[in-house]
């Protein structure tokens, strides 16, 4: 069955470098908005132009994982929602959602960033110390049962589907 492996982490935990290992190992299509921002628009964070470009990056794994192509979306998806809203969307073209989470403790993070920064700078974006930490508490750990891949549940209140709040989420999904 089609698969879409979605990455799940704090910058500098080794996402990219194991979404890699996977895409070979899968015959996976990997999409990393990181590798994007920069070429495209000269920053990383661009003035909200992320959402955008992370929505046209899902509907493009939406319309690969329905031609038969696995697919991995490495943009670490911090909250639950993203994470609920991705996993339904992909179940609704066919295919399965593998979580792959990549934890990292704050100092390995620290000095994975620093060495980033200091040796490939144009690849990357800046982080401070004080980002991190702030971070850390916006991260919503995925549990034991997000990680199985058990029951999506309903989106937050207010929002009468996935597909809307995602849309919402990221403009250019539609």
């Amino acid at each position: 069955m089609t698969t879409l492996f979605l990455m799940v982490g704090l910058p500098g935990a080794g996402k990219t470098t194991r979404a890699g290992q996977l895409a070979e190992g899968h015959s996976a299509l990997r999409l990393t908005p990181d590798e994007w921002m920069i070429p495209l628009f000269g920053e990383s964070g661009a003035d909200g132009k992320r959402d955008v470009l992370e929505g046209r990056l899902l509907w493009l794994a939406l319309e690969a994982l329905r031609l038969g192509t696995n697919v991995i979306l490495d943009f670490g998806c911090w909250s639950r929602d993203e994470r609920s809203a991705i996993r339904w969307m992909v179940k609704s073209v066919g295919a399965v959602c593998h979580l792959v989470y990549v934890p990292v403790d704050h100092e390995t993070q620290r000095a994975r960033i620093a060495h980033r920064q200091s040796t490939t700078p144009e690849q990357t974006f800046p982080i401070s110390e004080l980002d991190l930490p702030q971070w850390r508490t916006r991260f919503e750990e995925p549990d034991a049962t997000e990680l199985a891949g058990r029951d999506v549940g309903g989106p937050p209140p207010g929002w009468s589907g996935w597909l809307e709040w995602a849309a919402d989420r990221w403009p250019s999904l539609a």
